[in-house]
């Protein structure tokens, strides 16, 4: 197929538009006076969101070269959402903002390839010092960063509920709820860092997860390569059930091939998934998901083999999910007092080993077993609300576990703001630094207050006229409460920690990194080569149908 390719300035101005488009669109919903962005469906109500990612995902341009841009932005927000789950409309304003500073630069003659060092070295910096701001999250800080990423106080309340009764390291899962209010109920359960081992297997195409209810749970050690030797077993499984999860070293092959094309065909509803862990530790982890779902490992050390599995072998738990990547036992049905026996074990083998690493990874596991599974069931009026809400509490779950797993940094775009106010670039001109590598790191300097200046956009204020008094409060870790914010005049700075307005480290770093990673590809690209699509030949217009016969006059 042919291909229509452009260049330089013309690439530059095409990604620029594609890029603000999306920035535009993703931009509106940034801090607590954000608004809503509503969404066409082909079908029903629209989707009436307050998420930045959600937006992005949803963003497709008519305009091939400038979709470039788009999609190249969305996957900086993408990538924030899957590490930090939260910040992904200040990775999208921070991605604009440098790549409309960096094309003036490389308009007015900068080389983009020497400007990139300055804008790598200057994401360094910044890294650096957002981790020194850091501080450690207390309990009572907890439900401030809930609340701040769901931008709903009660929320916020029970997200902190949730985490502190499973832990850190414990599972918080979020569904959609029956009734018009949120609650919360507490189950036994454990995650683990395996997925599933087909996408097949996916029961929700959007978000390319599986799950099953009330499932028959086979757990063994070995690799399954041909169902022969577990015939005897689907045959009386089928009698009782249809659902069927297999966790195992490996399914692969004949075996694999035979489960996905019965779970197309509607035979039972399977999962595979891959077993946790390595070596010894894979056989421990697989006593525990044993013990906890009340089901046998089978394997070849206790003189098992899959021949000989039957119904009694099996686990048994109210659900089992799985992504790509982890697999989580929500309900596990086994023995109580088995379940607080190993626990015990464990405890035991942590105070016995000398070594730090097995002491960690018993810690874990330990973690993992005894934290158990918050399940938050989200209510609302509507559907369209519900689809909303669930959306803003998994972000908010997810950014509170970001915050207990690095800390936290003042909040209301201050910590960017303090830093873009302390960035010199003394430093750089003293390593002698050429003249196009220092506008690289001023780009990313000026760059980092365009959060804070959206963020008191959104809230109505003009934020050129707060500027310079936000950039002297910053330094001191105050900034303004956006939601008792009201004019220019009135604007007292407030010490932001102190006022719970917190932002979780991990969140704000990720956001800054995938902003400058984005916007120095686009700022490198020179060429951008698309497909021109075939042109349909319009069917050739007939002429008019002959007259019946013995009609000519």
């Amino acid at each position: 197929m042919a291909k229509k390719i452009i260049y330089k300035e013309e690439v530059r101005e095409k990604l620029q538009k594609g890029v603000a488009k999306l920035a535009d669109a993703v931009a509106t919903t940034l801090g607590p006076k954000g608004r809503n962005v509503a969404i066409d469906k082909k079908w029903g109500a629209p989707s009436v969101i307050h998420d930045g990612v959600s937006v992005a995902k949803e963003i497709e341009l008519e305009d091939p070269f400038e979709n470039m841009g788009a999609q190249l932005v969305k996957e900086a927000a993408s990538k924030t959402a899957d590490v930090a789950g939260d910040g992904t409309t200040t990775s999208t304003v921070l991605a604009r903002a440098i790549v409309d500073e960096g094309i003036k630069m490389i308009t007015a003659g900068s080389n983009p390839m020497v400007m990139r060092r300055g804008l790598e070295k200057a994401g360094e910096y910044v890294v650096n010092e957002l981790k020194k701001m850091g501080k450690d999250i207390k309990q009572s800080d907890i439900a401030n960063v809930a609340t701040i990423s769901a931008g709903d106080p009660q929320l916020g309340q029970l997200i902190a509920e949730a985490l502190k009764k499973v832990g850190k390291d414990g599972v918080v899962t979020v569904e959609e709820g029956r009734g018009l209010s949120t609650e919360i109920e507490y189950k036994e359960g454990m995650e683990f860092d395996k997925g599933y081992a087909s996408a097949y297997f996916v029961t929700n195409a959007d978000k390319m997860e599986a799950d099953i209810d009330d499932p028959y749970i086979l757990i063994t050690d070995k690799k399954i390569a041909a169902l022969n030797e577990l015939l005897p077993f689907l045959e009386s499984l089928v009698k009782v059930s249809k659902n069927l999860v297999i966790i195992a070293d490996d399914i692969e092959g004949e075996a694999l091939a035979t489960l996905v094309v019965n779970k197309l065909r509607g035979t039972f509803n399977t999962l595979a998934i891959k077993a946790p862990g390595f070596g010894d530790r894979r056989k421990e982890m697989l006593e525990d998901i044993a013990i906890l779902t009340g089901g046998t490992v089978i394997s070849e050390d206790t003189g098992r083999k899959l021949e000989s599995v039957t119904l009694e072998d099996c686990g048994r738990a109210d659900k089992v999910w799985a992504d790509k990547e982890n697999a989580r036992i929500i309900g596990g049905k086994g023995d109580p007092s088995k379940l607080k026996a190993r626990i015990a074990q464990i405890r035991r083998a942590i105070d016995e080993t000398t070594s730090d690493f097995d002491r960690e990874k018993l810690q874990e596991r330990l973690a993992k077993l005894s934290g158990g599974v918050a399940i938050i069931n989200v209510g609302a009026a509507t559907e369209v609300e519900l689809k909303d809400k669930k959306e803003r509490v998994n972000d908010a779950v997810a950014a509170t576990k970001a915050a207990l797993e690095e800390g936290i940094v003042p909040g209301g775009s201050v910590a960017l703001l303090d830093i873009a106010t302390r960035m010199n670039i003394k430093d750089l001109q003293d390593a002698k630094a050429s003249r196009d590598e220092q506008f690289g790191f001023e780009i990313v300097q000026r760059s980092l207050e365009a959060p804070f200046v959206k963020l008191i956009q959104n809230a109505g204020i003009d934020a050129g006229q707060l500027i310079a008094k936000a950039r002297a409060a910053s330094a001191t870790g105050q900034g303004f409460n956006v939601l008792k914010l009201e004019s220019v005049e009135s604007a007292e700075p407030v010490d932001m920690i102190k006022e719970g307005i917190i932002d979780p480290l991990k969140v704000v770093r990720t956001a800054v990194q995938n902003a400058i990673s984005v916007a120095t590809m686009i700022l490198t690209t020179e060429a951008l080569v698309v497909e021109i699509p075939e042109k349909k030949e319009s069917p050739a217009a007939g002429g008019m149908p002959g007259g019946m016969g013995g009609m000519d006059y």
